[in-house]
């Protein structure tokens, strides 16, 4: 089994600043581990930039130009108290957003089924025109529209297990019945939103927040119980994943208790689904995680359940 992985150097050009934790270690972590101990099966690809009107599908316009105007020619440009701009970080959210719309294309076409997008600074809390949490464009949500208006696909669901609520794609996709967007986070947590009320306006919101301390085996009942079922009545012709490793036991950021085990059970899991459902075509980007030893072996975790030894 083929799993296409995207990458490009660009990503450790952002750069946060001193101390900051969405760090280029984190990527640099990833990279070692891949070079150590690669999962089977992996196929590297440069991570291209994306095109405008790729980006204009999530964002408006007029967003999308005040954030690329915003990156410095030096020093920082800081967004807010959380989300920094450097000379460097243009390139980078190009890539992480082009890699995820390549790896949509590359498994659409039957290139392969599988495809992991190994890029920061992650998306997830950009809204439609606001940036935050560390996110500037939400490359999920340019990856699902990609999908659906370059490639005709119908349903796709997204599926968000990063210890931190995806606000940006529940904004984007709020009142939208054909993207199915299933979040398990902390609560309470930044960025604040997340309740199990917040539906949509057509049902298609799916947040079941976590209490901290939330462990393992209590994360899988609940996803079992209530993320799956609502994947396999949606029926998505494509998932996409938010691949957020910052619910591990020793992540910084947070107060959940998930091992590496959590994130292989969980990969096998929406392949099973997307077996079913979607010809098997998972596409995962990577979001949160901040604690870079513990990042790494997660995603070689995640990574190895994209192939279940019965596929």
């Amino acid at each position: 089994m083929t799993i296409l992985y995207y990458s490009d150097p660009a990503s450790l050009r952002h750069d946060n600043g001193p101390g900051h934790p969405e760090a280029p270690a984190r990527i640099e972590a990833v990279e070692r581990m891949l070079a150590s101990d690669p999962p089977p099966g992996l196929a590297r690809r440069d991570a291209p930039e994306a095109t405008r009107a790729q980006l204009e599908r999530a964002h408006p316009a007029r967003y999308v130009t005040r954030i690329l105007e915003a990156v410095p020619d030096d020093g920082y440009a800081r967004l807010d108290a959380d989300t920094t701009l450097s000379p460097g970080s243009g390139e980078a959210i190009l890539k992480g957003a082009g890699g995820a719309c390549a790896a949509v294309d590359a498994v659409l076409a039957g290139e392969a089924r599988r495809a992991f997008v190994g890029m920061r600074p992650p998306g997830h809390h950009a809204e439609r025109e606001r940036a935050m949490g560390f996110c500037l464009f939400n490359n999920v949500a340019i990856a699902a529209l990609q999908a659906r208006e370059a490639h005709g696909v119908g349903k796709v669901a997204i599926v968000d297990f990063d210890v931190h609520h995806g606000n940006g794609t529940q904004d984007i996709f709020w009142d939208d019945p054909e993207t199915l967007f299933c979040s398990t986070h902390q609560m309470p947590l930044y960025p604040g939103t997340g309740a199990k009320s917040e539906t949509g306006t057509r049902n298609s919101i799916v947040n079941r927040p976590c209490p901290p301390g939330t462990d393992g085996p209590m994360w899988r009942r609940l996803v079992e119980a209530e993320i799956l079922p609502r994947l396999e009545a949606f029926a998505p012709k494509l998932v996409l994943v938010s691949a957020g490793f910052d619910a591990h036991a020793t992540d910084p950021l947070a107060n959940m208790a998930l091992l590496e085990e959590d994130f292989g059970w969980i990969a096998e899991r929406l392949v099973g689904v997307a077996e079913r459902h979607a010809e098997g075509r998972v596409v995962a980007v990577l979001e949160g995680g901040y604690n870079p030893p513990a990042l790494a072996s997660s995603v070689r975790a995640f990574l190895a359940g994209l192939s279940p030894r019965a596929d």
